[in-house]
């Protein structure tokens, strides 16, 4: 930086010397040069005065990001649940508000991070109580959410994706075996709930831990239907059989019967 000031010293005398030669060879009187190198002094002052204060700005404006930044660090770690940031008080003034706004920029995003994961997590458990009926997962929306509170709400959801896939498997497996049974007993689904079960749409069926119970109720239901009825044909075949022996059918009229 000497050197240069050096020739930017060395640059101005020769400039004026220049001059000077100048104004001699024209015929400039004394009097007019002192006034012209008044005025070239007022222009170098004037241009070395507008560049200090463009760097003072400069200045100024560093060290306000700095105050910002500092300050909207310490709330970003306030709501991120994270320990203060460490600054290193020996690096420069550019040097320093580099590294803050770096760090502002990088907290902010952890911020969106969190937040959109939030809102996906909201929207997946919403739609699993809204299937099973169960109460969604306690948390406060409000602020911004701890890594502890986003994997404590992944677990949340994971364990109700894999209750609808077990409530699911054993709904398909139990309408298959109701819409067998109601085909085998003639049966025609007369209440709102049988034709809920029997309906085509698999995914309109609400898989809440009640309509499981009444599932299997319905299921049960049938089978003692069916366990009663064979019951009451096997009374009957033993009592037309019984017949037979008694009036003495032959045997190739029993089987065209049977």
């Amino acid at each position: 930086s000497e050197v240069l000031a050096a020739e930017a010293v060395t640059c101005l005398n020769r400039a004026m010397a220049a001059l000077r030669d100048i104004w001699e060879e024209i015929g400039i009187p004394e009097e007019q040069r002192l006034e012209r190198t008044d005025t070239v002094r007022k222009h170098i002052k004037s241009l070395l005065d507008m560049m200090v204060a463009e760097e003072e700005s400069l200045k100024e404006r560093l060290l306000k990001s700095i105050v910002l930044c500092r300050k909207e660090l310490d709330t970003l770690c306030r709501e991120l649940q994270l320990g203060p940031f460490e600054i290193e008080e020996e690096t420069t003034m550019l040097q320093m508000e580099k590294n803050l706004r770096t760090r502002v920029e990088v907290l902010q995003k952890q911020k969106r991070d969190r937040r959109q994961e939030l809102k996906a997590l909201q929207e997946q458990d919403r739609a699993l109580s809204d299937i099973l009926c169960t109460p969604q997962f306690s948390l406060d929306t409000g602020s911004v959410p701890s890594l502890e509170d986003l994997n404590g709400y992944r677990q949340h959801v994971a364990s109700l994706n894999t209750l609808k896939e077990q409530r699911r498997e054993e709904f398909v497996s139990n309408k298959r075996q109701i819409i067998l049974l109601m085909e085998e007993l003639d049966h025609t689904p007369d209440t709102s709930f049988e034709r809920d079960v029997v309906c085509e749409d698999e995914e309109a069926f609400c898989l809440s831990e009640d309509n499981i119970m009444a599932l299997q109720n319905l299921l049960q239901q049938l089978e003692a239907r069916r366990a009663l009825n064979e019951a009451v044909c096997a009374e009957l075949r033993a009592r037309i059989a019984a017949l037979w022996e008694r009036l003495q059918i032959p045997e190739e009229e029993r089987q065209s019967s049977a």
